[in-house]
């Protein structure tokens, strides 16, 4: 056993060796920013700082013409903390969902906060605990308020240490359902395209008239779009998203009966 692993184990030791006496080459890029630091280093610590090479930590792409950003997140977030702004529930049960939106939204409204890998946030107003989607702890008609987004089409493609489940995407909408009262509010976001599709195991892509169909008993009050340009249309309608592969639905759905 111990030569089986001599065997094995002996060619890498003499690549990293290699690799550690013949260092591959730095990109042209870094190696201007050395010598500019190495011009400017006396200048930089400017009698208030200690500046060392050691301390390096080159940022050698940010330097563009405009600040980039994920436009499903930052887009979904803006629309959810709007809603939940107008909505202003006693407390509000987030499953999932992007922290920031958490975060952020728990500064005017207290919510309790569900993740398949809870958080460890230590923040006022804000409460994190961990849930399975597939059986969440709440009663029936339960949940005043609850939010659910970019989450679902994920939950069975095994990518946050949950088990496989083809069907899991579905079990964790008749959740949803299941806990959410009369009169009650879910705001649910997923990809939406023209096409239903699965990109394992990263996500599900869905169409429109789908998710209208699941939450058949539910009434939607809401519908905002991010398309595959990054445009967020806050009043959208079925239109925006032909021809979309990869663009962001968010519903505002209400339980009437």
């Amino acid at each position: 056993m111990l030569k089986k692993i001599i065997k094995y184990l002996l060619p890498y030791f003499f690549v990293d060796l290699y690799r550690r006496i013949n260092p591959p080459p730095l990109p042209p890029a870094r190696i201007l920013f050395e010598d500019n630091f190495k011009k400017k280093i006396n200048v930089l610590a400017d009698n208030r700082f200690l500046c060392n090479y050691d301390d390096i930590w080159p940022c050698l792409d940010d330097a563009t013409d405009n600040t980039s950003f994920d436009s499903h997140y930052v887009y979904h977030s803006r629309w959810a903390a709007r809603c939940l702004s107008k909505l202003m529930p006693s407390v509000h049960i987030d499953i999932g969902s992007n922290l920031y939106f958490i975060t952020i939204a728990s500064a005017f409204v207290p919510i309790k906060f569900y993740d398949y890998r809870p958080a460890k946030l230590n923040l006022s107003n804000l409460n994190s605990d961990f849930t399975d989607i597939l059986s969440l702890p709440f009663p029936d008609l339960s949940i005043e308020s609850i939010s659910c987004m970019h989450v679902v089409e994920h939950i069975g493609l095994e990518r946050y240490g949950d088990p496989f489940d083809p069907q899991g995407d579905l079990k964790a909408i008749n959740e949803l359902i299941r806990v959410l009262k009369h009169g009650g509010t879910l705001l649910f976001v997923v990809p939406l395209g023209d096409q239903m599709r699965i990109q394992y195991n990263a996500h599900r892509i869905y169409t429109y008239e789908y998710i209208m169909n699941c939450f058949s008993n539910l009434t939607l009050e809401n519908f905002a779009f991010i398309n595959d340009n990054g445009q967020f249309f806050n009043s959208a309608s079925i239109n925006d998203v032909i021809n979309q592969k990869y663009g962001c639905g968010c519903f505002c759905f209400k339980k009437i009966n």
